[in-house]
């Protein structure tokens, strides 16, 4: 295999099982001397996710970047985009995040922030896999090795620059009650502090930093989010929401139970901000994400980028073209006026500023895609908020092949089968049927896995359509 073949970095980070022979001790080691040498100097700020093997992954980490002269001030457990503020707002070269996310508890990860706070770009993970696969580590020394210190005041300097951004005051007004469920993750350290500076009634759900995420798993999905949508009905809560391990990302529930993925939440944010906020900006999201946004960007004559899946790639074209609103299918919400990247506290706290407004202002809900007739501010609810926008179906699975070789195979059938609109190949294939309703295939880029998205806004097109490809799919190749 050629070094230009070879690869560290996934989607997001560097992960894999701590302790296997892929993710091993010497491996973390050369990771991190690989990410210390492309740094070149300090000071690092270090932070980790709840996971069993996070803490001794920070102490590898550290003690690699302290042997090569780099002072390392350390966050300890901490949300991820807090580190980012932390990296971005002070005078540190760069920082890195132990963290796997939404994996499962046995995965863990090293993810990498450039100086300004952002994930580093495809063409610096590309430098790092250089320098890890030539061996070409600086060395220093044996005088020089660099300090370590605790950062204790970091986590309180983000909350207070996240309450700076919304109208603590419009919202404080409405006592709303909300559900935080936070999966056993690292976001319950801060969501629920900025949800009762914000006058919130706050019920917790697996609000415990547990290292396996033995209540529903670190990823909110739909099969394990029934104790927040239930609970939310049963006390009549306005909303709830749920995080994911790292708490970067979040999907929210409305009053009545129903579950609503990113691109819908991002889209309403987006009309929000934009519409009522007048905050002058374009949007960045993945090509996965619902026709809803551009519909909403038609409406309001205002520019919508596509990009691959990927926090990486909505980052990095948010800060290339001076974007301030960004967004993921997964619940991933990019707020630029905070930072570049994805962040499920600021996320909860401009709901919460969105939905105080309507209350406060309910004739505005005519000016959305969808006119919403509802006039009385004492029943406007995010369910009401949430009709601003078109009424479509969507899915999304994913389809596990026998081999990896056969992934190119599936997708060279698919879009060439059956009668279609147009074909997108932006990151895998997005098949068009019509200017509603189009299915897109996008391999992983580690295993025999194809994910799947759809959307239409004829539900038995929708359902069709999946049970057409999957079916083609069975019949033609291994499953």
């Amino acid at each position: 295999m050629s070094l230009s073949n070879k690869k560290l970095f996934g989607t997001n980070g560097i992960r894999g099982i701590f302790g296997s022979s892929a993710f091993s001790i010497e491996f973390v080691i050369d990771v991190s001397y690989s990410i210390g040498s492309f740094f070149t100097h300090g000071p690092i700020v270090l932070g980790y996710d709840g996971r069993s093997s996070s803490f001794a992954l920070s102490k590898i980490v550290s003690s690699v970047l302290m042997s090569l002269g780099m002072d390392v001030y350390d966050m300890g457990l901490t949300p991820t985009p807090c580190l980012q503020f932390t990296v971005k707002n002070s005078k540190f070269a760069g920082g890195i995040m132990i963290t796997a996310s939404h994996n499962p508890p046995e995965f863990n990860g090293i993810k990498p922030i450039s100086s300004t706070g952002i994930e580093l770009s495809r063409e610096v993970e590309i430098a790092i896999e250089g320098i890890y696969y030539q061996k070409k580590f600086s060395k220093i020394a044996n005088s020089d090795f660099g300090n370590f210190f605790i950062l204790d005041d970091a986590l309180e300097k983000y909350i207070a620059k996240v309450l700076s951004l919304v109208d603590v005051e419009a919202i404080k007004r409405h006592k709303f009650k909300i559900v935080m469920d936070f999966g056993n993750g690292v976001q319950s350290l801060v969501a629920p502090l900025i949800a009762k500076k914000l006058g919130c009634e706050i019920l917790i759900i697996n609000g415990n930093i547990d290292e396996s995420f033995s209540a529903r798993g670190s990823e909110p999905k739909n099969d394990n989010l029934y104790n927040l949508t239930e609970l939310v009905k049963t006390t009549e809560a306005d909303l709830g929401v749920a995080y994911d391990g790292d708490g970067d990302r979040s999907i929210f529930c409305d009053e009545q139970g129903v579950i609503h993925w990113g691109d819908k939440t991002g889209s309403l944010l987006a009309f929000y901000l934009i519409k009522i906020k007048k905050l002058q900006t374009s949007v960045v999201c993945p090509i996965n994400s619902s026709t809803i946004i551009s519909k909403i960007c038609k409406d309001l004559d205002n520019n919508l980028i596509f990009t691959k899946v990927g926090s990486v790639e909505v980052t990095h074209s948010m800060k290339n073209t001076n974007s301030k609103i960004g967004f993921e299918e997964n619940g991933g919400f990019f707020y630029g006026l905070l930072n570049y990247v994805r962040d499920g506290a600021i996320t909860t706290a401009l709901i919460l500023e969105m939905l105080s407004y309507f209350k406060q202002n309910p004739s505005e809900l005519n000016r959305g895609v969808n006119d919403c007739t509802n006039h009385d501010k004492t029943i406007v609810s995010l369910s009401h908020i949430f009709h601003i926008l078109p009424n479509t179906y969507q899915y999304k699975s994913s389809l596990k092949l026998l081999n990896i070789e056969d992934i190119p195979k599936v997708l060279n059938l698919c879009k060439n089968h059956g009668s279609i609109q147009k074909i997108e190949n932006m990151d895998g294939i997005k098949i068009w049927f019509d200017d509603e309703s189009w299915i897109m295939f996008r391999p992983s880029g580690t295993e025999p896995l194809l994910r799947i998205y759809a959307e239409s806004d004829d539900k038995f097109l929708l359902d069709s359509k999946i049970r057409e490809y999957v079916d083609l799919i069975k019949k033609s190749f291994p499953i």
